[in-house]
């Protein structure tokens, strides 16, 4: 029965939450506080799961680990959320006005068809930023993010705050959308991201795991060498990674960069400036030197 379950449980909790946002009377679907509810519920079972079957003992949580995670998606969804909003929706939202931009045809697809829109919108445009991190100056911003030397459904949100405003950017402002199919979306993709970095032993079917990221996929991303990571970006359309030749195949369960180094939280906050710190140093020890 438990591999039962855990084979169909990523599958059905995505059609649950479908009809969920398209059948549920109005004043819950178009309320915000029903997204975070709805998003902590989800993010909330999955962190469950890690209790019931665990993936790998290394992974197991603890204390530290929970307080730091919930930290960060906590941050996430409050701070990081707010500064998207003010910093990348609302002036894109202003410009689409101003340019006299209406994409009123979305209102009239069927709902389904609506939140596939959104999901790939947000996950194209998270895809190609990731992909970026990986292969430029970005990746003092991200690289954070793979110090992490354990997966566990919250540490989706675990990184530097430049990197998880950068990751959280979408084009969605640009387009006339119901409430409702965002929300969904939203609700959609904490579910496949909190099962990707869950240390539960998910067993999907075969075209679950073509189209969304699955724990395999992801930890293969989160591998301890380098180059090992430069695979699998989608953070849940994998389908995008099979679409752009990035896909690898494969499980890591050794994660982390940087012999496995678990960064603190202040850590992660100034890990970007150690560029800048590195080049102080050196001048200043250059200038000893001569002085010397």
């Amino acid at each position: 029965m438990k591999k039962i379950v855990l084979s169909l449980f990523q599958p059905v909790m995505l059609a649950v939450i479908v009809l969920f946002w398209a059948f549920a009377p109005a004043p819950l679907t178009h309320n915000p506080w029903t997204v975070i509810v709805a998003t902590s519920l989800v993010t909330a079972i999955v962190v469950a799961l890690e209790f019931v079957s665990e993936r790998h003992v290394s992974w197991r949580t603890n204390g530290r680990e929970f307080a730091t995670d919930l930290f960060y998606t906590i941050l996430a969804a409050t701070v990081i959320a707010e500064l998207v909003k003010k910093l990348a929706d609302e002036p894109l939202a202003s410009a689409k006005h101003a340019l006299g931009i209406s994409t009123l045809w979305v209102m009239h697809l069927p709902f389904i068809v609506q939140v596939a829109l959104m999901v790939f919108l947000i996950e194209f445009f998270q895809y190609w930023m990731h992909r970026a991190m990986h292969n430029s100056f970005l990746w003092w911003t991200h690289a954070p993010h793979h110090h992490i030397t354990q997966l566990n459904a919250m540490k989706g949100a675990v990184g530097n705050p430049i990197e998880l405003f950068l990751v959280t950017i979408s084009l969605v402002a640009l387009f006339d959308v119901p409430e409702s199919a965002v929300f969904c979306a939203l609700t959609i993709l904490t579910l496949v991201s909190s099962c990707a970095h869950a240390n539960v032993r998910f067993d999907p079917p075969r075209w679950y795991s073509y189209v969304w990221t699955t724990i395999e996929s992801h930890s293969k991303h989160h591998s301890a060498t380098y180059e090992d990571t430069r695979c699998n970006y989608a953070n849940s359309l994998i389908l995008i990674d099979h679409v752009f030749g990035t896909f690898r195949d494969g499980e890591s369960e050794i994660v982390g960069q940087d012999e496995r180094k678990r960064l603190s939280i202040w850590q992660q906050f100034t890990f970007p400036l150690r560029p800048l710190i590195a080049t102080i140093k050196a001048r200043q020890a250059s200038s000893a030197s001569v002085s010397g």
